[in-house]
């Protein structure tokens, strides 16, 4: 597989790619010359200047991941890559302390006056007087936004003594108690903040969120940091409330524009506005954290493996990941031999029972969707577009939980129905191993790997022999086998794990045996 890197991302990022595949580093690529080459590449690492847009997407027929050394993704159309299966990953930590920092920074400069202090010395004056500035302690706080860097942000303001108000529609009332927070409205942020500091994603929802509106609401001679997104703020309508004497000043490290347009740009028209050129991010170890992390997401993608950064999956925690991550190759399997146990598939129920069900387990159950899809469809299916796929194809799919399992500490069961009923798989972990536990109702213990013969027959002395000596007469060696009993009385099912593919010939010769009522070829390696 070959990589794309674009816009001069750290060569430690690079090295981990150049470990596992073929990367080509192009730096500074016009658009014309990356609709150009896209095509011949599986994925793509980008920062904020290549713009992946839909033209881009749709001649890149090989794509599979597209990974942002960095928080935001607004450069790459995130829907277009979705409609096609492409991975789109960011590094959400990796500059988490750096664009804290940089807040603060930011924050410290605008209250003291620094940039302003510091040209007038250059210039040769001594204005001590012009440039008096206020106290962070006692001062309250409006952090909009509390993910990782707004909440980093409250972490170091509550140290310097600062009252802590919060917005985040998606935060808890006891995660922000513990953040020291005291969760707000916009409209109680606005009337008693001294300092209002943004932290959220430019979506278009949060564009212009800060507008001249907001600004009629604000406390006389409140100051704004933005090292988020530029548009969050309204450019045009901050300048006007600084020249009303509303904003005492701002703090801006984004534009609407970037590079910002320094002819008229309103943030560039007055003094009380100090700005900086997107700096939030750029610090040395930061530029690191970044790549490494998204190199990891590049190289987790193109393994097939879940991503716990991609931001068109459902997002995973860590520890979340951690849990389940072990059962994501057994319910693969676990789905690939339940397509073959059936017909057309109207619906798939997964049913977690034991400790694994007090967690989320979504991307686990996409998993066990992506491998019922993969043997039946030509395309390709991953996480991304497994359940749009499943869904396309009028497939049900369901989850159930109970914390109740008589033989496992864990059980996951898997049940597809086809037009003539239901049929059943069930796997755990014995240790780090996935196993195959139950087929059909059938206790088995089948080690998932490489080819399996599976084998309903009539249950009377002779028949595993004949099997046996059909495959030993075609070359064919068996590495595991076991039978017995299934639920319809008088029959019985053979599990045969073999070590090469079975020619149809040979597979047809086992059908021919008298009392064998059918066998099926797997190949869980498919998955």
């Amino acid at each position: 597989m070959k990589i794309l890197v674009c816009d001069g991302v750290s060569t430690l990022g690079v090295d981990i790619l150049q470990k596992e595949f073929e990367v080509d580093v192009k730096p500074k690529l016009s658009k014309e010359e990356l609709l150009e080459i896209i095509g011949q590449y599986d994925a793509l690492v980008v920062r904020s200047q290549t713009k992946v847009t839909a033209d881009v997407l749709a001649v890149a027929d090989n794509l599979k991941a597209i990974g942002r050394a960095g928080v935001g993704v607004d450069n790459i159309d995130v829907a277009a890559a979705t409609k096609k299966g492409i991975v789109v990953m960011n590094a959400p930590e990796g500059n988490t302390i750096a664009a804290t920092e940089h807040t603060m920074a930011m924050m410290l400069a605008l209250a003291r006056n620094l940039p302003q202090a510091y040209l007038s010395v250059r210039a040769g004056k001594w204005e001590r007087s012009k440039f008096t500035g206020v106290e962070l302690r006692g001062k309250t706080l409006g952090i909009i936004g509390l993910g990782r860097i707004g909440a980093g942000v409250a972490k170091r303001a509550a140290a310097m003594d600062m009252t802590l108000l919060g917005y985040d529609p998606y935060i808890s009332a006891e995660r922000a108690d513990k953040l020291g927070i005291k969760l707000a409205e916009l409209d109680e942020i606005y009337t008693a903040a001294d300092f209002i500091t943004v932290h959220m994603p430019l979506t278009p929802e949060t564009k212009g969120l800060i507008n001249k509106d907001s600004f009629a609401k604000m406390k006389k001679g409140v100051r704004l940091v933005n090292c988020a997104r530029g548009g969050i703020i309204h450019e045009a309508d901050l300048l006007a409330a600084v020249e009303a004497g509303i904003v005492a000043g701002a703090a801006i490290d984004v534009f609407e524009k970037e590079p910002v347009d320094f002819e008229n740009s309103p943030l560039l028209k007055s003094d009380k506005i100090i700005v900086t050129p997107h700096l939030g991010a750029s610090t040395t170890e930061a530029q690191v954290g970044v790549a490494v992390d998204v190199a990891h997401g590049i190289v987790a993608a193109l393994r097939g493996e879940p991503v716990s950064t991609a931001v068109n999956m459902a997002p995973i925690p860590g520890n979340v990941l951690d849990r389940i991550k072990p059962y994501f190759s057994l319910g693969e399997k676990m789905g690939c031999l339940g397509v073959h146990l059936a017909g057309r598939i109207n619906s798939i129920e997964v049913e977690y029972t034991g400790e694994i069900s007090e967690v989320d387990t979504k991307m686990l159950t996409t998993a066990i969707v992506k491998g019922v899809l993969n043997p039946m469809l030509k395309e390709s299916v991953n996480y991304v577009n497994a359940p749009g796929l499943a869904k396309e194809r009028g497939i049900k799919v369901k989850e159930v939980k109970s914390k109740n399992t008589v033989s496992f500490a864990d059980l996951i069961v898997v049940k597809v129905t086809d037009d003539k009923g239901e049929h059943t798989v069930a796997g755990t972990l014995f240790g780090a191993e996935g196993r195959i536990v139950n087929i059909d109702g059938h206790r088995v213990d089948v080690n998932p790997r490489g080819w399996l013969l599976l084998s309903a027959h009539i249950n009377r002395p002779g028949i595993v022999g004949k099997v046996g000596t059909v495959l030993g007469g075609d070359d064919i060696n068996i590495s595991g086998m076991q039978v017995g009993r299934t639920a319809i009385e008088g029959t019985s099912i053979m599990a045969l794990g073999v070590d090469s593919e079975i020619p149809a010939e040979t597979l047809a010769k086992i059908v021919a045996i008298d009392g064998i009522i059918d066998a099926k070829m797997i190949n869980f390696d498919r998955v």
